[in-house]
């Protein structure tokens, strides 16, 4: 061999080793803890749909793509500009955007630094980094009640004699889901942690949702779920601090985003979202592709937030009440959501409040009727004791969807209805 031939060997060699690494997608530069603690905003800007080419993972397959480094560059010239300090980023090509999470300069405040990031003219938009949280909370840690107010409010053992939910895939987007209960064992098809930085144990909240939904029948222990023969996405987006109760549980826009966004990419039927915060755009607009997938999004109800809080007061999301509201509150449903009985990490079940609960209850009720029915919106598969709200006869439901069939507790003038 030659020393040409030696070299360009060599060459080619290096090239090998080297080509990987140009391929793989450049990681953000650690940032101080002290940029990460201070309030934060989204920076949206726009991809390029052309260069756009379907991955297995959120880069969306276009780590190679020329454009990235200009929208980091761009990225990057904001943050300078805007006194802000660049913390990460997150591409969604789903919505077409890159999002970067920038922390704003001490002293400033995220709404503020936001709305005049959003006027910068190579921006799609910049909203805060919106705090949400759970809407629910302990009762008193007795036994297990033998019963569930859904087994006499619902008559769960007539709703099973029509549908449990068998295959349908429901999205708890909440914190993290014991799998190992043994009322959810099995019943997890997927788990995924929106929220890495926090401590990797199972917590209360998204336990307790996720019992009410979908916790095994027939098992010999605890409760039965609403659906328990749903299939579970323990998606999670929210974190409780050590030794707080689960209205201590949080969560934030971008974890809530990419929660989301793995639901609608996983074709999830129903999304269980019970929570409540401020009005937000980027979640805004990804509620908006899952509606227009037919997918059923469900929410908690909050009494001291205008129109019930955000997501519920979305258009098309399905907003549930712990208790009955004034009239003048149209659209909003109330199912069971006092003294529940529920799954809680470590194998335990005790009681919970909530209108948290009360979504699950109504997640697991849709999860039934999508068992074998289309959905055709909530105004026309719920039945209730008033126009678009109010209380659910739940068996009602399931007679007018199914028929013809019998469900001794669905009202006379349902079962009346259908026979004419």
């Amino acid at each position: 061999m030659t020393w040409r031939a030696c070299k360009v060997g060599a060459l080619a060699f290096l090239a090998a080793l080297l080509l990987p690494l140009c391929l793989t997608p450049a990681r953000s530069q650690p940032v101080a803890d002290e940029a990460v603690a201070r309030p934060q905003i989204l920076v949206l800007l726009r991809l390029a749909p052309q260069r756009y080419r379907p991955g297995s993972n959120y880069a969306g397959g276009y780590g190679a793509d020329q454009l990235r480094g200009a929208r980091e560059r761009l990225a990057k010239r904001v943050a300078r500009t805007h006194n802000l300090t660049l913390v990460d980023q997150w591409p969604m090509p789903l919505l077409g955007l890159d999002c970067f999470i920038m922390a704003v300069a001490p002293g400033d405040t995220a709404e503020a630094a936001a709305a005049e990031v959003s006027r910068d003219a190579g921006v799609a938009f910049s909203q805060p980094m919106n705090q949400f949280r759970a809407q629910g909370y302990t009762g008193a840690a007795d036994p297990l009640l033998p019963t569930q107010p859904a087994l006499r409010q619902w008559r769960l053992n007539d709703l099973h004699q029509i549908a449990t939910g068998r295959g349908v895939r429901v999205a708890v987007i909440d914190s993290k889901v014991d799998s190992r209960h043994p009322d959810l064992l099995g019943q997890v098809v997927a788990a995924e942690d929106f929220v890495p930085a926090h401590p990797d144990s199972a917590e209360t909240h998204g336990t307790g949702v996720a019992g009410i939904i979908a916790a095994k029948a027939d098992n010999g222990v605890g409760i039965a779920g609403v659906a328990p023969q749903a299939r579970l996405l323990a998606l999670r987006a929210c974190w409780q601090a050590p030794g707080a109760a689960p209205s201590g549980t949080i969560c934030n826009s971008l974890s809530l985003a990419k929660a989301l966004y793995y639901a609608i990419e996983h074709n999830a039927q129903v999304i269980n979202l019970s929570l409540s915060g401020p009005s937000d755009p980027l979640l805004n607009r990804l509620l908006d592709i899952g509606l227009a997938r037919r997918m059923v999004i469900v929410a908690a109800y909050d009494r001291d937030l205008p129109g019930g809080g955000f997501p519920a007061s979305v258009r098309g999301v399905v907003a549930v009440s712990d208790g009955p509201l004034a009239a003048s509150a149209g659209g909003i449903y109330n199912a069971p959501g006092r003294d529940i009985p529920t799954t809680q990490p470590g194998g335990r079940w005790y009681l919970v409040n909530g209108s948290s609960f009360s979504a699950a209850h109504v997640s697991g009720l849709v999860a039934l009727l999508r068992q074998r029915a289309a959905w055709p919106g909530p105004a026309a598969a719920i039945v209730s004791d008033r126009p678009g709200g109010g209380s659910i006869d739940a068996c009602a439901t399931l007679v007018r969807a199914f028929g013809p069939c019998d469900c001794a507790c669905a009202s006379p003038a349902v079962v009346a209805d259908r026979r004419h």
